[in-house]
C-alpha cells in the first residue's frame, strides 16, 4: 500500500509544509527555496555559492538563477572573492536582513509536536537524509 512507503510519508509531509508556509511566503513574496536561502544567509553571511549550495542541498544550476533573482529583488549581493576571483561570495543587504527579521516575527508554522517530539522527529529526518545521501554516493 502507498501508505506503507516511507518515501510517500516524507513527500506528503513536504507538501503539507508547503501549504503550512503558504501564508507566510505570500506575505514575504518569496518561494520556499528563496526563504530558506535568506535564512541561511542571515545565519551566516558572506558565504560562497558552493558552501551555500551544500548547506541547502541545491546544485549550482538551481541556486545561481535564484540568487540572481534575489539580488534583483534587492535582498542580497554577490561579489567576487578578492582572494580567489573564481569564487562568488553572497551576503544579505540591509533589505534582506530586514526581510528575514520580519519573517522571524511571523507566527511559526504549528507542527502540533511537543518540544521533545519535535527534536526527535527533526533528528530522525536528518539521519534519514544523511543515510540516503551516503547510499547514493556509495552507489556512484
Amino acid at each position: 500500500m502507498l501508505s506503507d512507503y516511507l518515501c510517500f510519508a516524507v513527500y506528503s509531509a513536504n507538501l503539507a509544509f508547503g501549504k503550512a508556509y503558504k501564508r507566510i511566503l505570500e506575505e514575504l513574496r518569496l518561494t520556499y527555496p528563496q526563504y530558506i536561502t535568506i535564512v541561511a544567509l542571515w545565519e551566516e553571511g558572506n558565504q560562497t555559492v558552493s558552501s551555500l549550495g551544500a548547506k541547502l542541498f541545491l546544485e549550482s544550476n538551481t541556486l545561481t538563477p535564484m540568487l540572481k533573482k534575489l539580488e534583483a529583488m534587492g535582498y542580497l549581493e554577490r561579489q567576487r572573492d578578492p582572494g580567489d576571483e573564481r569564487r562568488v561570495r553572497i551576503s544579505l543587504t540591509k533589505s534582506g536582513r530586514r526581510l528575514c527579521e520580519e519573517a522571524l516575527k511571523m507566527d511559526p508554522v504549528e507542527t502540533g509536536l511537543a518540544p521533545d517530539e519535535f527534536a526527535h522527529v527533526q533528528s530522525a529526518v536528518v539521519t534519514l537524509r544523511n543515510n540516503l545521501i551516503k547510499s547514493v554516493q556509495s552507489g556512484e
